[in-house]
């Protein structure tokens, strides 16, 4: 196959998975698209990969890695027992943003899970990605494809944003469809838990197996940590008009839900959905985002909550994430 491909700095991008799949025998680094978020993928085998991926993101070594393959049977060669429910959950729901907790066999490296017994897998719903998990006798590690805390990349160039060196590849899968990470889920005492809300709603889970509980303990889990997927931008939640009066020293701008504010430039504000749609909302939460941090016009952001209901919870969740303490100056 053709490589098909251009240099952005000294990163490599293109649509060729022998490619990709030479630099990541070789220990290297590619950065791979899925449905959710572009993520950083490494040999999750392979503890000189796994350091590549932790240094270059700045990670905390207690935020574990999440794994990527394209097969149950796979799967099954790295983890212990698999429970029923979990099968039923993979028949259903993979591929597709959803992560699934098991207890991890010694062949996967502690360091990728950060020292935990248990490890995250998911097969992702992304073709050429798929494509390239195929080929590969190994899983892949891959954080989203950002500095640790920032903004998670759904389209190569904000991966850019965040690194002109330390990718060996970036295989462009164009836009992600869904924008939000996955949705995590593990299992104790026969309870299906959610421990990170993701793209894959919980009344969707519930549908299909019954009530399942959300952690409320946020720790030793991707994304888990108080401040994250934060623009460098201070991120403001609240009433935006009150809001517009409490900073009206600084330039403001707005991301909104679903309409423009009527006191607030036009230009200086970024729909999520003109068809107040939650999913349209999600899908372009992130790039959004990027789009406002980028902004030489602006100094800080405005948002509000959105309707605390199916993908709004998650959104809700990654604003608040990313927001910080309103009492700040």
């Amino acid at each position: 196959m053709e490589i098909v491909q251009f240099y952005t700095e000294m990163i490599k991008i293109g649509k060729n998975i022998d490619f990709a799949k030479d630099k990541l025998d070789k220990g290297g680094l590619v950065a791979i698209p899925t449905e959710t978020v572009y993520g950083l993928g490494g040999n999750a085998l392979n503890l000189e990969s796994v350091d590549k991926i932790f240094n270059l993101k700045n990670r905390p070594s207690n935020d574990p890695l999440i794994c990527h393959t394209n097969s149950i049977s796979k799967i099954e060669k790295y983890v212990n027992k698999i429970p029923d429910v979990a099968y039923k959950l993979a028949e259903k729901f993979w591929p597709g943003p959803l992560t699934l907790i098991f207890e991890k066999k010694e062949i996967i490296p502690n360091k990728t899970t950060s020292n935990l017994k248990t490890v995250g897998f998911r097969i992702p719903n992304k073709e050429i990605t798929l494509d390239l998990l195929k080929n590969l006798d190994y899983p892949i590690s891959a954080p989203s494809a950002n500095k640790f805390g920032y903004i998670s990349p759904t389209r190569t160039e904000h991966i850019f944003k965040n690194f002109s060196q330390g990718i060996d590849y970036v295989l462009d899968g164009g836009a992600c469809e869904l924008g939000i990470e996955s949705t995590i889920i593990g299992f104790e005492n026969k309870n299906t838990i959610v421990y990170r809300l993701g793209s894959l709603v919980v009344e969707d889970i519930e549908k299909y197996v019954g009530d399942i509980t959300i952690y409320s303990n946020e720790e030793n889990f991707p994304g888990s940590f108080k401040s994250h997927y934060s623009p460098s931008k201070k991120l403001y939640l609240g009433d935006i008009k009150m809001l517009k009066d409490k900073f009206k020293d600084k330039r403001i701008g707005v991301l909104c839900f679903d309409k423009y504010y009527d006191f607030i430039k036009e230009k200086n504000q970024i729909l999520l959905s003109k068809n107040s749609s939650l999913f349209e909302a999600s899908k372009n939460l992130y790039s959004s985002l990027y789009e406002l941090d980028n902004m030489k016009n602006i100094d800080i952001i405005l948002s509000t909550l959105v309707e605390d209901t199916l993908i709004g919870r998650t959104i809700n969740n990654r604003l608040i994430k990313s927001a910080e303490d309103n009492d700040e100056n």
